[in-house]
């Protein structure tokens, strides 16, 4: 018998934020993620020491999923960064950054966690307000009749991700791609309440990134040899389909819904085969034209439907079901026993098609809500990042549908709502309090280490030890290269702000951004024409956005207001 040991003790520390060791901790997380962020982040290399995988990564998705975290303060942000992430997609490091800012800055204030947290809900709402207000200055409204906007959306997206390894012909026509899958999954006669389709990625490693196209149906990777057995494909003006979610493989351990029965002293293998037989007659005799399984066709049963001209595709997987079943019309067929005729779909067209290397089996719906974007890149590392990465847009479009609106990106929005936010709390501080029972003194430090946190996430865009400003007009986020001269005429550096929207030459007055300077009120209400007129605006998505900054400020109260960290050691 095994010796037993005595239960441990449950560990407690009192005011964990007060430990040197967490404030180091907290940090080195910061600087991990802030390093990542934007288009100039450096890249991340993560790997198990004893061996396994590597992943190389600057977005938040793939580095905290692979990052052991084991503090318990530090899972809790990971955490909500995560759920953030998994809701909206986008904006993970966003939410991480501002976090760790704000737990920073608060820290070194030493107000009561009480004050601290009713003040960061009272700014919150100030900027959410704001933000869903008309009179917002760094919200774009998207038109849907044109596509400028919403291009410039995925291309942001695309540029803030290096290691998708793109360049600018191979962004342009990825972002292409990718809005176009996105309008192919809107249903042409859509009412009030839309249901979008679905966009498949499907790889093509090794290959050119300019190769990569969009085809609406669904594309199914088949051998050479299985290629050989379909062609030629009749022709017709529509296909009758059969879907399969059970093994049609005479496996006895998979016969799915349905019972299989078998007469004294028959091999249950042929009694099995013989029910498989039965089921592909009346297939055929149903006028069926193409049978998906998802898993196995035993051979005879393929041979049998070879014989009477079906169409037979297997291993089509469980990752395209659902998307075969929206495009066929079809209700996968789960039993071996007799088939409901209701259960049958339809397709527009069928044939095949040859990408690269690999053979391609080619559904054509009817009605096209499902489309297959082929995704090639140079090597493995750069296409699951690609991968990941237009998987990102794409639902960042989807979310556009929701809140037809974006926020401008390049750290503009941050310093714009840093400025307006100084500006609100100065100008109307009665409105802010209200029975808080906080003083104004309380209101302005609280002020300054939010706006401190907003303006040094939009100054983790510099990474190359260029100088940030802001200007005194707009609030926008300006960089200048580093070693500029000290003494020089801004506008001879400058070219246009982080977004993009406004231009040097405009007569604006610039302060370094983490220099002290008086409030003041940042132009609101952006004008029709100063978004027009610009082509290649950096965006971000405003639902995504405005989440991870609720996410990051709700975290860092939490955090703040942890009294105590209780560890079962056992």
């Amino acid at each position: 018998m095994s010796r037993l040991e005595a239960k441990k003790p449950s560990f407690c520390r009192s005011e964990p934020l007060t430990s040197e060791r967490v404030r180091a901790t907290l940090s080195v997380l910061k600087g991990i993620v802030t390093s990542c962020y934007g288009p100039a982040g450096r890249l991340k290399q993560l790997h198990n020491g004893l061996g396994g995988s590597v992943c190389t990564t600057s977005q938040s998705a793939a580095l905290l999923a692979n990052l052991p975290v084991t503090h318990p303060i530090l899972k809790i942000l990971t955490t909500s960064v995560q759920n953030h992430v998994s809701c909206f997609s986008d904006g993970g490091l966003f939410t991480a950054i501002l976090c760790c800012n704000l737990v920073e800055n608060v820290q070194r204030i030493g107000l009561t966690p009480t004050t601290v947290i009713k003040l960061n809900k009272q700014l919150l709402s100030l900027c959410t307000s704001y933000l869903k207000s008309e009179a917002c200055g760094c919200r774009i409204p998207v038109n849907f009749s044109s596509t400028q906007i919403l291009l410039c959306l995925v291309r942001s997206i695309l540029t803030s991700k290096p290691a998708c390894m793109l360049t600018t012909k191979e962004i342009d026509h990825i972002s292409t791609l990718i809005l176009r899958a996105f309008l192919l999954i809107i249903p042409e006669n859509a009412q009030d309440h839309i249901i979008l389709g679905k966009s498949i990625i499907v790889p093509l490693k090794r290959q050119r990134v300019i190769d990569s196209t969009v085809l609406p149906g669904i594309l199914i990777e088949i051998s050479e040899v299985q290629l050989m057995k379909i062609l030629p494909i009749k022709k017709s003006d529509s296909f009758k389909v059969a879907l399969f979610c059970v093994s049609l493989s005479g496996d006895l351990s998979d016969t799915g819904e349905g019972n299989v029965v078998v007469s004294y002293g028959v091999s249950l293998e042929i009694a099995v085969l013989d029910q498989l037989l039965n089921l592909g007659r009346q297939l055929v005799s149903d006028h069926v034209d193409l049978v998906l399984c998802q898993k196995v066709i035993h051979p005879s049963l393929k041979q049998f439907f070879r014989t009477h001209h079906v169409i037979a595709v297997d291993r089509v997987g469980v990752a395209v079901m659902e998307p075969l079943s929206k495009v066929t019309g079809t209700r996968p067929i789960g039993s071996l026993d007799s088939i409901s005729p209701s259960s049958y779909g339809s397709v527009k067209d069928l044939c095949t098609a040859k990408f690269g290397f690999k053979h391609f089996f080619h559904i054509i719906p009817n009605e096209a809500t499902v489309c297959s974007l082929l995704l090639c890149n140079r090597n493995d590392t750069a296409w699951d990042e690609l991968k990941l990465t237009c998987q990102t847009a794409l639902h960042a479009l989807q979310l556009t549908i929701k809140e037809p609106c974006v926020l401008l990106g390049g750290g503009c929005t941050e310093t714009h709502l840093a400025a307006y936010i100084r500006h609100k709390t100065r100008s109307e501080p009665e409105g802010i309090l209200r029975d808080d029972g906080c003083t104004q003194t309380e209101l302005q430090l609280i002020t300054e280490a939010f706006c401190s946190a907003l303006e040094s996430l939009a100054g983790s865009l510099e990474h190359d030890g260029g100088e940030v400003l802001t200007d005194g007009k707009y609030g926008h986020f300006w960089s200048v290269q580093a070693d500029s001269p000290s003494v020089v005429n801004w506008p001879d550096l400058l070219s246009r702000c982080g977004c993009g929207l406004y231009s040097s030459q405009e007569e604006l007055s610039w302060s370094f951004l983490r220099s002290a300077r008086p409030p003041f009120v940042p132009q609101t209400c952006l004008p029709c024409e100063a978004t027009d007129s610009a082509g290649n605006l950096t965006l971000d998505c405003f639902t995504a956005k405005l989440s991870g900054l609720q996410v990051a400020v709700e975290t860092a109260n939490l955090i703040l207001d942890l009294a105590y960290v209780i560890e079962d050691k056992n």
